[in-house]
């Protein structure tokens, strides 16, 4: 719809509006929320999301080093091993990227099952970021299977991560949540873009927003572009 109006756009045509920015790390998030705030239904994201949401979802990660998520949405939403389609595959090996991008969750506390499919059936080797308060026997359990690294004694620092990531070589960072993990991350500072879908429904109840942290943390945005499919409209801002 804007800026240059077209219709019926293919998956490339999608891709280029979805590119990262060349030489400089950037991170960008990704939500969808209801018209009236909610960031979920009930309890989860993906009840909001319809196919042309999850379509975008899909290619957002065709293009990224890394995608990050909080330990907890990872559990919440079901999360497995980080592996992208074939589709995805070639196009990645063809632009000079790894056949997958490497899974990064946000732990502070550490609590993630070693054992299960987003460890155990990894085509990259995870990263896991934490605080040095996190207690030794999980971080031992983890070590085996992920690079745990600390980025805080008592928190999460998004920006320390955001800076291990560029010196690992990893600039192109797309994060998908949660809610607390965003908060931190703009609190920080640490936000560049964020692609956002307004599903069109009204949810009411007392679903949480897109953002949760205790302390504010303004950030003006500026609207890059707009799609629509149907009824929804995906949304892309930058931070100013």
């Amino acid at each position: 719809m804007w800026p240059d109006p077209a219709s019926a756009l293919d998956d490339d045509e999608l891709l280029e509006h979805l590119r990262f920015p060349g030489g400089r790390t950037w991170l960008r998030a990704n939500f969808v929320s209801s018209i009236d705030g909610a960031a979920t239904r009930d309890g989860l994201s993906g009840g909001l999301g319809d196919p042309a949401d999850r379509r975008l979802f899909d290619l957002q990660r065709r293009g990224a080093d890394v995608v990050v998520v909080g330990a907890g949405t990872a559990r919440n939403e079901g999360y497995s091993a980080m592996r992208v389609d074939a589709e995805s595959v070639a196009w990645r090996v063809d632009a000079g990227l790894p056949p997958h991008p490497t899974f990064v969750l946000v732990s502070r506390s550490l609590d993630l099952d070693p054992t299960s499919e987003m460890f155990a059936d990894a085509p990259v080797r995870p990263i896991v970021y934490t605080a040095a308060s996190a207690a030794e026997g999980r971080r031992a359990a983890l070590a085996e299977v992920a690079d745990v690294v600390d980025v805080g004694e008592d928190d999460v620092d998004p920006m320390r991560m955001r800076e291990d990531l560029a010196a690992r070589g990893l600039h192109r960072i797309h994060a998908e949540g949660g809610p607390h993990l965003f908060g931190a991350m703009l609190v920080a500072g640490a936000v560049d873009a964020l692609h956002l879908t307004f599903a069109p429904t009204l949810e009411a109840g007392d679903a949480g927003r897109i953002t949760a942290s205790a302390a504010a943390a303004p950030t003006a945005m500026t609207l890059s572009s707009v799609l629509r499919a149907g009824d929804e409209l995906l949304l892309h801002y930058v931070r100013d």
